[in-house]
């Protein structure tokens, strides 16, 4: 486990009611290191930025991976853990204040649904930026409490109350619309999640981590499930043999089509196209 300097807001920050930083840090946890169930006194903020781990709300369990974030909330149950393959490296921000409640009122997330993207802009850096502060003892409060309301105006941008009435929410969707459809018009060429992000003009772990959140599932998932449906609909024809099919949906090699197909929708190719169990076998 690598833990870095965590920081309490320093004794000259401005302890405003309203809004108060109150410290941050960042770490690499071990497999399985987990907190919880349990509540926190203040709000608190993680920011991962490898790896992977799980989230268990009252009523929901998420699984957020790099390039994601969680809230959690002040006297709120809460479970979360890294996982056992792939632990995650977090850094977190803990704030409080009775404009707090207000400022997340503008947003969509809550207690139940306390996941969202980071950005690239802050989010990402934000530890390395709030620990610069302490260079500066005359001004360093004041850029600390510079930074929490910028992370919460970045807040408000990513994950908006009324996404329809948000710029920051039409460039997302923008972004998964355009992946969509560079699939749908490039499923048969050798594709990487690294390609469609280059495209869009995204960090990778980023843009996987809107596009699950938009989808339900990992770019990769969507580009497998988009070839395996237009594989189902060659080999219905039956005018086509198996490997015809492999390389019309970019498979060059026909044994890990078969084994991508199989494992898709629970049937050979040889079985779907002669017709056995095909109805609705492929969400």
């Amino acid at each position: 486990m690598t833990k870095l300097p965590a920081f309490p807001a320093p004794p000259t920050t401005a302890r405003s009611t309203d809004l108060t930083l109150l410290y941050w840090g960042k770490e690499a946890c071990e497999p399985g290191q987990s907190f919880g169930p349990g509540v926190r006194e203040r709000y608190k903020i993680h920011f991962i930025h490898q790896g992977k781990g799980i989230v268990r709300t009252a009523n929901h369990t998420y699984t957020p991976t790099a390039g994601q974030a969680f809230l959690i909330y002040p006297h709120t149950l809460t479970f979360y853990q890294a996982d056992l393959l792939e632990p995650w490296t977090y850094s977190w921000i803990a704030f409080d204040g009775a404009k707090v409640p207000e400022i997340l009122g503008r947003t969509a997330l809550s207690p139940d649904y306390p996941i969202f993207p980071m950005d690239l802009e802050l989010m990402p850096t934000l530890y390395e930026r709030l620990s610069h502060t302490k260079r500066y003892d005359a001004t360093g409060d004041l850029q600390q409490m510079a930074l929490l309301y910028d992370l919460l105006s970045h807040l408000v941008q990513m994950v908006p109350s009324h996404p329809l009435e948000s710029s920051s929410f039409n460039k997302i969707d923008q972004y998964i619309r355009q992946a969509k459809e560079h699939i749908a018009t490039h499923y048969a060429e050798h594709l990487t999640v690294q390609q469609l992000a280059s495209i869009i003009g995204l960090d990778r772990k980023y843009f996987s981590a809107l596009f699950k959140q938009s989808t339900g599932m990992p770019p990769q998932a969507y580009l497998i499930q988009y070839r395996m449906r237009t594989a189902c609909d060659l080999l219905a024809t039956g005018q086509y043999s198996i490997e015809e099919v492999a390389r019309s949906v970019g498979y060059s090699n026909g044994l890990l089509f078969s084994k991508m197909f199989k494992r898709t929708t629970g049937l050979s190719p040889s079985q779907y196209r002669s017709g056995k169990s095909r109805t609705d076998i492929m969400p």
